[in-house]
């Protein structure tokens, strides 16, 4: 990163550690970085392992930061929030939240309004560098704002901006669900290669090897997947007649179906969140 604002983390989970672990990874300063957690034993972990500043009074964190990453529970974020808003009415950093349904509207209100504000939508490869997060800024957020919340989430994966809020709902029933869809894909591809007599671990490798190149082939063709899974297929062969077992079988409308349960969760759990704090 070409800057150094002080960002401060409110919450010390996976999430939040792998954030830090990316951001060092890409140059960023361990002096720059606040971490604060009721723990102070698991602080001291991520202090050893990051070198990074820590504190259990997520005030005084608060107030250190040009930049606050939410990352605590939904559940809890109200109470969070309403413990730092009189610090951060004061200093005015850029707020983060990486909460699930929380929307910017009640999030503002909770840090008792006015503040610049991003949403972000991260996932779970994010913890392996490979993540894929979807990120909204609400009206108060200025363009070098942007650029700094950007550059800390493309150091553990691709960030990426939606002008909708609502669409951070399309997103979690995509990238935020979507590595369990494929985790299932690998479940039942080891499952019957088990059965049809390859051994168990030679089963997985194949699997997840082959579900890797075909991503990284995806990520640096031209051409789309539909074309891409085209030019597997030969006329007559193996991998048309187990295509068309799938279509035949209605893959495409279960993936439709899947996909619509998992947006319309997303939106009841934001209205039960707003209307349980």
């Amino acid at each position: 990163m070409s800057t150094s604002p002080t960002i401060s983390f409110i919450g010390a989970g996976n999430m939040a550690s792998a954030i830090i672990g990316g951001m060092l990874d890409s140059g960023y300063k361990a002096a720059n970085i606040w971490v604060s957690a009721p723990d102070d034993g698991h602080l001291q972990s991520i202090r050893k392992k990051f070198g990074v500043s820590v504190t259990t009074d997520n005030r005084y964190c608060a107030q250190q930061a040009d930049m606050v990453v939410l990352a605590v529970k939904p559940q809890v974020m109200a109470d969070v929030c309403r413990d730092i808003a009189p610090v951060v009415q004061n200093t005015r950093p850029l707020m983060v939240s990486i909460a699930a349904g929380l929307t910017a509207e009640t999030l503002d209100e909770w840090l008792a309004g006015g503040l610049p504000l991003v949403r972000v939508m991260p996932n779970t490869p994010s913890l392996v560098g490979k993540g894929a997060a979807g990120l909204f800024a609400n009206a108060q957020v200025e363009d070098v704002q942007k650029k700094m919340v950007e550059s800390v989430f493309q150091s553990i994966g691709s960030a990426l901006w939606v002008e909708d809020e609502n669409l951070l709902h399309a997103v979690t029933a995509l990238s935020g669900s979507g590595p369990a869809y494929f985790f299932l894909m690998l479940e039942a591809l080891e499952d019957v290669a088990v059965d049809a007599g390859i051994e168990a671990g030679t089963a997985r490798e194949l699997a997840i090897q082959t579900m890797a190149g075909a991503a990284e082939m995806a990520a640096c063709s031209e051409h789309d997947p539909g074309q891409l899974k085209r030019n597997v297929m030969s006329p007559g062969g193996t991998t048309e007649q187990a295509i068309n077992t799938f279509e035949e079988g209605g893959l495409r409308e279960l993936v439709r179906k899947a996909y619509g349960a998992a947006f319309k969760r997303s939106e009841e759990m934001a209205r039960e969140l707003a209307g349980k704090q």
